[in-house]
């Protein structure tokens, strides 16, 4: 019956079942483990005198006075009293009608928020019931709940088909509980217990035995995502792709002609690609590291082992200024060994597309360089065997699954070619544990030698021209800045200083600077002209958008400037930041804000100051924004926890890894069934990262 589509229930037909559709709910079970966001207790009469704004509450009075009021916007303001105090009930949208059945000495039973108004405490848009004289007060039993939900689909049906979905798991028995029964006794209660318990708290229910009952069902949410990414992994293991052992051949002379020895972990990482790069199977690793600590050297050694063994590297970026970076620098470092860097962006002219396609076609190029031209249909490659990813989650799961899709062996066999991922957003370990679990990690967390700790200072931008004076004498010494705008072009909507017209303006003020401007919408020869004489030091001030945030690398830059940095995240601000502190020079990044700063914004800002660990910065940011935000999950399609919260829960993981384990030792046909249950189909496309 669980395993019934929801259309088997009372209440539910077709435009129904496509509402629910919509909130990921289509069997009866999926209402089971659909929990409330909240909860409202209608379980009591509360005096009116004792409200405080802010709360939600049941009252029982009749009505003083209704009037129309006629301010800046008009309303229906009814007054009620209980006898220990008054509050105004405001509705925007009414009739005659219903001003009328709310005369003077009618009484009402009202739920709704009371929070301080213009005349006093008010309750905008309540609940009501009108009752007689000798009418009781339609308490309820239970709590409340309030369920997310979508347009169309009310709380009340929702509550129905929630109490139809308990009803039916407590009469036929066919909610297993699939934990281990070690693991049961010590989550200390059953599975239809706590789903009983969020669903239909009773009155008396305190607040630490609802969240025990979350805390249990997050448990088993983060055990089904263990078992899936396990499931992911070792369906990798029975894909097929090309070894690549290396013989030598091309790496000591590409390690030579570096003019730099790599950190203690870089050789550590390269070790494990290199590793994984010799097995049948492909690779699948993600490589983090910090900005600057050198990913893009253990990404081209990793490329050489490809070209050793005869096959083909594809290196896919998400903007066309990170992979010209990437274009550049592998051409500087392969092409003086004889090896061919193809370029494929967006922009080329169709000759110059043509010639790419036949390069790759026929083998002639080694390494592919670009951005979402590479998975296009239209590229085929002779021998791809090694993809290279940046940033990948700036990429839909899609996308990366086509370029997966292009490798063939030497007779034109499918074969998977090994994944190499690289971010230099560092994943808290709670992330690594969870969302790239099905991925090997390697962490480079030891930086270059020379490497300088960033100024970092949080400005009101009340200080402004201070700033510019600073930038003034900054280029005077020869040194280069950046100043990085959230907008494009001035917005109504948005109240954030936008690229052009700060461009404008600091030419303006700082005739003696060469100001220079690049942003996404300009043409690609437009804005590489403007970034070629930026890196030649003919441009002193650089003003961006955050498309700078990765890929530019100019020694000479020692100074950032980030207008309305409370816009931005913890971990954006620390790429941006890491564009300066490459050089020889002590480098310095201003923070300025607009007041006043949020909660949340203060965090942040005072988290960037006082830290330059990406590691840290990156930890706190899921504390306060979340993964979703942090991986671009609604972009890209990963796998989201519908219950669990990685902040809260993590204290859960170490055993959830370890109860996933057990259950396939000790009982493997529950992993599919748990994975069902909470991934349902949306691991499908988890093995392309």
């Amino acid at each position: 019956m669980l395993q019934d589509s929801v259309k088997s229930l009372r209440g539910v037909g077709a435009k129904v079942a496509e509402r629910l559709e919509r909130i990921g709910i289509t069997q009866v079970q999926d209402l089971l483990f659909h929990l409330p966001l909240r909860y409202e207790d209608r379980t009591r009469v509360s005096p009116i005198g004792g409200l405080v704004s802010g709360t939600y509450a049941l009252i029982d009075a009749h009505v003083e006075v209704a009037e129309v009021k006629h301010g800046r916007r008009r309303s229906l303001l009814v007054r009620v009293a209980d006898g220990t105090g008054h509050i105004d009930l405001r509705f925007f949208h009414f009739g005659s009608t219903q001003k009328q059945a709310l005369g003077r000495g009618t009484r009402l039973q009202c739920y709704g928020e009371a929070r301080r108004g213009p005349l006093g405490m008010e309750i905008v848009h309540p609940e009501y019931l009108v009752l007689k004289a000798d009418d009781p007060v339609q308490v309820e039993t239970h709590l409340t709940p309030v369920y997310p939900t979508t347009e169309g689909l009310h709380q009340a049906s929702l509550r129905r088909l929630c109490e139809q979905a308990l009803r039916f798991a407590q009469a036929d028995g066919s909610l297993q509980n699939l934990l281990p029964a070690t693991v049961q006794a010590q989550a200390g209660r059953e599975l239809l217990d706590a789903l009983r318990q969020l669903h239909h708290p009773d009155s008396g229910t305190e607040r630490k035995a609802l969240e025990r009952a979350r805390r249990r069902l997050s448990f088993e949410e983060m055990v089904a995502h263990q078992l899936s990414h396990l499931a992911v992994k070792a369906q990798a293991r029975e894909r097929r792709s090309n070894a690549l052992p290396g013989n030598g051949s091309l790496e000591s002379g590409f390690r030579d002609s570096l003019g730099f020895e790599l950190t203690g972990a870089q050789q550590r990482v390269v070790s494990e690609i290199h590793a994984d790069l010799a097995r049948n199977f492909p690779m699948y690793r993600l490589v983090q590291g910090d900005v600057g600590s050198g990913k893009t050297v253990v990404a081209a050694l990793a490329a050489v082992r490809a070209i050793e063994a005869g096959k083909q590297t594809a290196i896919m970026a998400p903007t066309e200024l990170l992979a010209e970076q990437h274009l550049r620098q592998f051409t500087h470092w392969f092409e003086p060994h004889g090896t061919c860097v193809a370029w494929l962006g967006g922009k080329q002219t169709a000759r110059a597309r043509r010639d790419t396609l036949d390069a790759l076609a026929s083998g002639q190029s080694a390494i592919a360089v670009g951005t979402h031209a590479l998975f296009q249909d239209a590229v085929q490659f002779a021998r791809l065997g090694l993809v290279i990813i940046d940033e990948q989650h700036r990429f839909g799961v899609h996308q990366r699954h086509a370029l997966l899709n292009k490798g063939v062996d030497d007779a034109g066999a499918a074969l998977a070619p090994h994944q190499l991922i690289m971010t230099a957003t560092p994943i808290p370990r709670t992330l690594a544990m969870t969302s790239y679990a099905h991925l090997d990690v390697s962490s480079i967390d030891e930086l270059p030698p020379g490497r300088q700790a960033i100024d970092t200072a949080v400005l009101p931008e009340s200080r402004r021209p201070e700033i510019v004076e600073h930038i003034a004498a900054a280029c005077a010494s020869g040194q280069q800045a950046y100043w990085v705008c959230p907008l494009i072009e001035e917005s109504e909507v948005v109240e954030a200083e936008a690229a052009e017209a700060t461009a404008q303006a600091l030419a303006e003020a700082l005739p003696a600077v060469r100001v220079g401007l690049v942003h996404g919408r300009m043409k690609h020869a437009d804005r590489d002209i403007v970034m070629t004489e930026f890196r030649a030091g003919e441009i002193d001030l650089l003003v961006a958008t955050t498309v700078i945030e990765v890929g530019v690398d100019v020694p000479n830059s020692s100074l950032m400037i980030i207008e309305n940095a409370e816009r931005l995240g913890l971990s954006q601000l620390h790429q941006l930041r890491g564009r300066v502190g490459r050089g020889a020079r002590k480098s310095a990044c201003l923070l300025v804000y607009k007041a006043p700063l949020s909660r949340l914004a203060r965090a942040r800002l005072g988290m960037l100051r006082d830290s330059s660990d990406g590691f840290e910065i990156a930890a706190k940011d899921l504390e306060l924004r979340g993964p979703g935000e942090i991986l671009g999950t609604r972009q890209t399609g990963d796998v989201q926890m519908r219950i669990a919260d990685l902040a809260r829960d993590h204290d859960l993981l170490d055993d959830a890894v370890e109860t996933a384990q057990t259950i396939i030792r000790e009982c493997p046909a529950n992993a599919p069934l748990l994975v069902q249950r909470w991934v349902g189909n949306a691991v499908a496309y988890a093995d392309v990262g």
